[in-house]
């Protein structure tokens, strides 16, 4: 496997060299490694965010996230995200291949009835149920996401 150096200046001059694996991550066979719902996975990450893939199905909780918008693409199968906005309740429905952000602040619930495979872009750190103050249902995972 070839190795990407890395050149890290730390304070006074000082350097630090850090070995990183260049490699490609094919999402399909992330995916293939859990099945655990509503779980997610860390994939990798870009700068402050995770990179996290989920297997979803059924409906999750109402909740927002105070300090970041929520990206969710769907890999596979169909996501309807049900959103309040304005005090009107409204809902975004993606298939395969399509892209949506909650805005921060923005009260949302993501749900889908077949099943889907999803890839989800977070701050690192923010907790998947968001401001959620109620009791979580046994089929979701109250997560800031977990490695692969």
């Amino acid at each position: 496997m070839a190795v990407l150096s890395l050149l890290i200046l730390v304070g006074q001059g000082e350097t630090v060299h850090m070995a990183q694996p260049v490699r490609s991550l094919n999402i399909a066979a992330a995916l293939a490694t859990f099945d655990e719902k509503w779980s997610p996975r860390i994939l990798t990450k870009v700068n402050d965010y995770d990179v996290r893939i989920a297997k979803v199905q059924g409906e999750y909780v109402w909740h927002s996230h105070d300090n970041t918008d929520e990206f969710f693409m769907v890999v596979d199968g169909q996501l309807t995200i049900g959103l309040r906005i304005d005090g009107v309740e409204t809902a975004v429905v993606l298939n395969a291949g399509e892209v949506y952000v909650v805005p921060r602040l923005t009260e949302h619930r993501p749900a889908s009835e077949g099943g889907a495979s999803i890839l989800l872009f977070e701050l690192t750190g923010t907790l998947t149920t968001g401001d959620y103050a109620g009791t979580i249902p046994d089929h979701i995972d109250s997560t800031s996401g977990h490695a692969l």
